[in-house]
């Protein structure tokens, strides 16, 4: 597979039942001990929040509670969807800095229903 450029960006892509994730930069920000992480994905259907960030995690070989997606958005008329997301140093990092409800987007659907209950 070809990237940008020419380069060879076999590291950067995840293929699964005609799924292509692609990272199309990536960002340190020092301040917020962070990576910002530009991905592109192809694929017939939109992809869950949730499958992304673990198979961002894998790609990018960081633990699952170090990544959170911020943005994911799907082209009309198109199979591709543009997001973002935040690879962090430490953990207990992202949690003070990324907003509740991005927190709570990342989370699988059990958990979030989990959770909804105990607040009742």
């Amino acid at each position: 597979m070809s990237g940008r450029g020419g380069q060879t960006a076999s590291w950067s892509a995840w293929r699964r039942n005609d799924t292509k994730i692609e990272m199309t930069s990536t960002k340190a920000n020092p301040l917020l001990k962070r990576r910002e992480v530009t991905f592109e994905i192809e694929e017939a259907a939109t992809s869950r929040r949730v499958d992304v960030r673990r198979e961002l995690a894998v790609m990018l070989r960081a633990d699952l509670d170090r990544v959170w997606v911020r943005r994911m958005e799907t082209k009309t008329g198109t199979h591709r969807t543009f997001g973002l997301a935040h690879v962090y140093d430490d953990a207990s990092q992202a949690l003070g800095v990324e907003p509740k409800h991005i927190i709570e987007r990342n989370r699988p659907p059990q958990e979030s229903a989990e959770e909804a209950e105990k607040e009742e």
